[in-house]
């Protein structure tokens, strides 16, 4: 799974991250992770499988919903407290429900 974490400057989702990539060997699941900026999803959102918004930015979340639409992308909000957890897991989860749910409808 092709994972796009979205935040306000790219950066305070790298920890996040490597959490989330440690989470993924342990369970042994494939996955490629990625955090980027607003400004840059447009430019990697082909590649995602889910787009994930950091909650310092849901404002953001119905104009990131409308482009993943465009390619039949879900998008969400990371629960603040696992991003404020920096919880790899339950975001892996998260995201891994989110393809789910989207690949049955």
């Amino acid at each position: 799974m092709n994972i796009l974490l979205c935040c306000s400057a790219g950066m305070s989702t790298s920890l996040l991250v490597t959490k989330m990539q440690k989470a993924a060997d342990e369970q042994g699941r494939e996955a490629v992770i990625n955090a980027v900026s607003a400004s840059e999803v447009r430019n990697h959102v082909s590649e995602a499988d889910v787009i994930l918004l950091g909650p310092q930015i849901r404002y953001m979340l119905q104009d990131m919903k409308k482009l993943g639409g465009e390619y039949n992308i879900p998008v969400a909000t990371i629960d603040q407290r696992d991003y404020g957890m920096v919880n790899g897991s339950a975001v892996l989860n998260q995201a891994q429900k989110l393809i789910d749910e989207s690949a049955d409808s």
